[in-house]
């Protein structure tokens, strides 16, 4: 529990395309501001026409420039609205708040409908909750030639085609096999891609890893749920030389050839979640994933 009110500001960071006009952005800060909190807009998008919606009287500045001295940041869209402001985030250890605005919004904290326990953040009183990343880096002929961090998943895929690939944890083989290609994802990713192709639900408070295949051609090939300081690896191979793309949390695509590894490991790097509401991750699925009573 947070306790007292700090000097520190609130960051908003809405995404103008799910938060039209900044109708729901000026409704939080309308709340905070009643409760003498300072705050920033950082629209996701710095584009002249995002910046340009924002209304009058509003300060606005750069999500990197305003972390330094931000309590928290408020997101105002889906997952990947979340995801952008966590890898900003995490280096500076600034707890994310994220209001639904977009599909699932697993990660988001509120419903459009529960803005007003903001007013419990603006005097202080909430909870944080940690959640762990990875960290990924890929060698061409032993070389670096990449390295960036995740909150939810590093994908290796096949370019509309099968590829080949072996899989190892700490240098031991774990499997091999041509497919699609295969997801590593923390538990707050369980739910995303991974879940899509197969793999486990994992409580996002816990520290695994998860392996799960896409679309293997053998019938031996399941999700790994391993130990949060397994490291594990990828190893690209010949049979198929196939494009292949590497996205870490559905960005940064980057190419990969036959011979590539790559390498992911639990980081130092968490991503913080502000808390205000009591709703169990167990009822957070069961609404999400569409439970009818």
């Amino acid at each position: 529990m947070e306790s007292g009110v700090s000097n520190k500001k609130f960051i908003l960071y809405p995404n103008a395309g799910r938060d039209h006009g900044y109708v729901m952005t000026k409704k939080v800060d309308e709340i905070l501001r009643r409760y003498g909190r300072d705050t920033v807009i950082c629209p996701v998008s710095d584009d002249d026409a995002a910046i340009g919606e924002v209304p009058d009287g509003f300060r606005i500045g750069e999500l990197s420039d305003e972390l330094s001295s931000a309590e928290m940041i408020i997101t105002f869209g889906g997952d990947g609205t979340i995801l952008r402001a966590a890898r900003a985030a995490a280096d500076m250890s600034v707890p994310i708040l994220g209001i639904n605005m977009g599909g699932k919004g697993f990660m988001t904290e509120l419903e459009i409908e529960d803005i007003g326990l903001l007013s419990s953040a603006a005097v202080g009183d909430y909870r944080l909750g940690s959640r762990m990343m990875l960290d990924v880096e890929v060698l061409r002929e032993g070389k670096a030639i990449c390295g960036a961090f995740a909150l939810n998943d590093v994908v290796i895929r096949g370019v509309n085609k099968v590829i080949d690939l072996t899989l190892l944890g700490d240098g031991q083989r774990i499997l091999g096999f041509s497919g699609d290609g295969v997801v590593i994802a923390t538990p707050t990713g369980s739910t995303a891609y991974s879940m899509a192709a197969g793999g486990p639900i994992v409580e996002p408070a816990a520290n695994n890893i998860i392996v799960t295949p896409i679309c293997a051609h053998i019938l031996e090939a399941r999700s790994f749920v391993l130990a949060c300081d397994r490291r594990v690896s990828v190893e690209v191979g010949f049979k198929k030389q196939n494009p292949v793309h590497l996205a870490i949390d559905g960005d940064n695509n980057v190419s990969i050839q036959s011979g590539d590894v790559i390498n992911v490991h639990k980081s130092e790097r968490y991503t913080r979640f502000v808390r205000l509401s009591n709703k169990s991750f167990y009822k957070i699925v069961g609404e999400k994933l569409g439970e009818r009573a």
